[in-house]
């Protein structure tokens, strides 16, 4: 399912709206935790807001560039490398964090988990050629 930017930016809108009116759930993703994501425009500089299924594990947040297993990676994750201080959105908490990369065993092993709880990723993964980059947050 391919979609154009203004079908993209509408649906986000719709999904954040949502999440938003419902202390942090959406509907069409079941119980999978999801989040807003704050970042700054890599080239604009503008605020960008975008939701992602994430991965929870007690303090831990995880991050994941999957774009739906499309062959480039998403425009958020250029946004989080030239600007990795971001807002988080979930539940009903907005906090501050460092989004961190995550590479090579430890990012296999964080998306192998994130797979085992959220199979579809296993499919984004499947979809693409390219490595899915992995984001840790950090709290400020």
């Amino acid at each position: 399912m391919s979609m154009s930017n203004d079908e993209m930016n509408g649906w986000n809108a719709q999904v954040i709206a949502e999440f938003r009116a419902n202390g942090g759930k959406v509907a069409s993703f079941g119980d999978a935790p999801i989040v807003i994501l704050h970042s700054t425009g890599a080239k604009s500089g503008q605020p960008r807001e975008n939701p992602l299924v994430a991965l929870v594990e007690g303090d831990d947040m995880y991050l994941f560039a999957s774009k739906a297993g499309a062959p480039t990676h998403p425009d958020w994750y250029f946004n989080v490398k030239a600007n990795p201080q971001v807002e988080i959105e979930y539940g009903t908490e907005r906090f501050s964090a460092e989004a961190v990369e995550v590479t090579g065993t430890e990012r296999d092993e964080v998306y192998a988990r994130q797979v085992a709880l959220q199979p579809g990723f296993g499919d984004y993964e499947k979809a693409t050629t390219r490595t899915i980059p992995v984001f840790r947050l950090v709290r400020s």
